[in-house]
C-alpha cells in the first residue's frame, strides 16, 4: 500500500516525490541520498512537514553573484554558523523549488534571485536541541543567482548576512558548506 501525506501537505509530498524520482545525483554518495529521501518519504509522508517525524525534508538555495565568484551567505543565529538560505517547507509552498525561492528571499532580503529548476545537491545533517523536535533536516538544495548589484539585508534568523568570496569562505562555515559552493560554481559554469 503506497502511504498518503496528511490532506494539508499531499501537495508538497507529491511534488518532492515527483522531485526526487526525476533527479539523478552526480555520484554514488547523492544516489544514496536521493534514495534515502525516497525512503524517508515512503516510510512517513508527513515528513515534508515540519510538524511530523523528527527527520524533515527541507529546501534550501545557495545564491551566486552572476560570475560565481561571490556567495551570499548567512550566520544562521540558531545553528551560529554561516549557511546558505533554506528551511522547512510550508503549506502554502508549491513544492521544493518555491519552498527554495522564498526561504532565499526571506533570509536574504533579494528579491529576483533567479532559481535554477532542478536541485543541484542533497544533504542529510543532524540538528542539535536547539532545533526543538526537528532532530534531522533531508535538505533539498538549490542553486540561485542573484541579480547583479543586489544588497541583501538580514532577517530575524540571521545575525547577519554577506557576501563573501567563493574561494575564500569564512570561518565557521556549514561543514559542507565547501563542498556545496564548488557543486553550485560548477553547475552555473555548465549552464552559462
Amino acid at each position: 500500500m503506497i502511504p498518503h501525506a496528511p490532506a494539508p501537505v499531499r501537495h508538497l509530498y507529491d511534488d518532492a516525490l515527483a522531485t526526487l524520482l526525476a533527479w539523478r545525483g552526480a555520484d554514488a554518495g547523492q544516489e544514496a541520498l536521493r534514495r534515502g529521501f525516497l525512503q524517508a518519504l515512503g516510510s512517513d509522508p508527513s515528513c515534508v512537514s515540519k510538524d511530523g517525524p523528527p527527520s524533515h525534508l527541507t529546501a534550501s538555495c545557495l545564491v551566486l553573484s552572476p560570475d560565481g565568484a561571490s556567495v551570499l551567505l548567512h550566520r544562521h543565529r540558531k545553528a551560529g554558523m554561516w549557511l546558505q538560505f533554506g528551511g522547512h517547507l510550508e503549506t502554502r509552498d508549491s513544492g521544493l523549488h518555491a519552498a527554495a525561492e522564498r526561504e532565499a528571499r526571506e533570509e536574504s532580503g533579494i528579491e529576483g534571485i533567479g532559481i535554477r529548476t532542478d536541485p543541484i545537491d542533497l544533504d542529510r545533517h543532524a540538528l542539535g536541541p536547539r532545533f526543538g523536535s526537528c532532530r534531522e533536516h533531508l535538505d533539498v538544495r538549490y542553486l540561485g543567482v542573484a541579480p547583479e548589484g543586489a544588497m541583501p539585508s538580514a532577517s530575524l534568523e540571521s545575525e547577519e548576512v554577506a557576501w563573501w568570496p567563493s574561494d575564500d569562505l569564512p570561518e565557521g562555515v556549514g561543514s559542507d558548506l565547501p563542498r556545496l559552493v564548488a557543486v553550485a560554481r560548477a553547475a552555473l559554469a555548465a549552464t552559462s
